[in-house]
């Protein structure tokens, strides 16, 4: 898994919360809100309210776990948690021309073996007339703070749309540029109504190492499902760990999705499975949770350990399964791991973390379970 290097976390400071409040669904943001410079209107993102945000009791404005979780989590969960995976606004205008302004936390813009783009930049996604999502543009980091023209020669006429946040860095900032006089809003609700589908795991999870924010598989199926979805994962760090379990069971989600077994061997998995379990369904008795063997490592054909780390800690969590279901438990779901990440070896730029056909493969094998789930809610 990916780790972080201590000057990485230790730049993550405490920033300081300033009142911004975010406007109705359908509102169009007052003009007044912007500050203009050179005929582009900048707006806060917080205005249009953050999706992907589990709680709002943050320290930060772009924190993914709430202030009081620094005292109660592990500092590596707790500084990873300072990163903005997951983290999108959407948003509706008539702009012919969307500008981007963010400031990052870190100055480590990139990682070997994960480009800048992803690991800190921005991924802006439009909402075509058959209600499908767009790929458009990629906000390209070249500093801490940053300003780009996303996309200019829009036609005439309104749209959604939702922007990403970097998925391995933090942001203090982010700010949408329009030009002077075009409206913005926040979007309406998802028509679909569902609740957040809630992604417990590891740096996959987190999104290591996806090109570009939109790219992870929680943000793909985000838009296949059309569901908002709040992603708790941290690199190195996703272990089923009671701490992080008794904050997800403050959440309402459609899911949840615990994807932890890249970050934890067969003891612990037979260990931490059902009490993670049993923690949020005190809080959610009829919640589904479905339980994700880890994806097997694309070399394990010829690496005999890999390839019993894999067997081991898939055994344990099916044993885990069985003796829940054999208690009772009607609303607990499983996916293996042969499926995640294809079979021709392609799908990974190390053996384990996906590239975008990786997660491409995990998002459809993925969704294969949940789109039923939420159909049927």
């Amino acid at each position: 898994m990916i780790a972080s290097p201590a000057r990485f976390l230790s730049s993550l400071l405490l920033l300081p919360l300033l009142t911004v409040a975010p406007v109705r669904a359908g509102d169009t943001i007052p003009a007044d809100q912007a500050r203009v410079e050179d005929g582009t209107a900048w707006y806060d993102a917080r205005l249009l309210g953050i999706e992907g945000q589990g709680w709002d009791d943050t320290a930060a404005p772009f924190d993914r776990l709430p202030a009081r979780a620094e005292e109660k989590v592990r500092s590596a969960v707790w500084g990873l948690s300072r990163h903005s995976a997951g983290l999108a606004v959407r948003f509706v205008t008539d702009a012919t021309a969307i500008h981007a302004r963010w400031k990052l936390i870190s100055d480590r813009l990139d990682m070997p073996h994960m480009p800048a783009t992803g690991v800190s930049g921005l991924d802006l996604y439009v909402k075509t007339d058959d209600g499908k999502w767009r790929w458009v543009a990629n906000g390209r980091p070249t500093a801490q703070e940053n300003t780009t023209k996303l996309v200019d020669s829009i036609p005439a006429g309104t749209r959604e749309y939702i922007l990403y946040f970097p998925l391995y860095n933090g942001v203090s900032e982010v700010e949408i540029g329009l030009p002077e006089g075009a409206t913005l809003s926040k979007a309406e609700p998802r028509t679909s109504g569902h609740k957040p589908v809630v992604f417990y795991g590891t740096s996959i999870t987190q999104g290591g190492c996806a090109s570009r924010p939109g790219m992870v598989h929680t943000a793909i199926l985000g838009r296949w499902l059309d569901a908002p979805v709040i992603n708790l994962g941290f690199s190195g760090n996703g272990r089923m760990e009671a701490e992080v379990a008794t904050f997800m069971a403050e959440l309402d989600p459609s899911i949840y999705v615990i994807d932890c077994l890249p970050n934890i061997t067969a003891g612990d998995v037979a260990s931490r499975t059902e009490p993670l379990v049993k923690i949020l369904r005190e809080a959610h008795p009829d919640v589904p949770i479905v339980l994700v063997e880890d994806r097997n490592y694309t070399d394990s054909f010829l690496i005999e350990s890999k390839r019993k780390r894999n067997e081991s800690s898939q055994a344990a969590l099916r044993e885990a399964y069985e003796r829940l279901k054999a208690a009772g438990d009607e609303n607990l779901y499983y996916i293996e791991g042969d499926d995640l990440l294809g079979d021709d070896g392609e799908g990974t730029v190390d053996s384990s973390h996906p590239t975008d056909l990786g997660f491409m493969r995990q998002a459809d094998a993925m969704a294969r379970v949940l789109r039923p789930i939420l159909e049927g809610q």
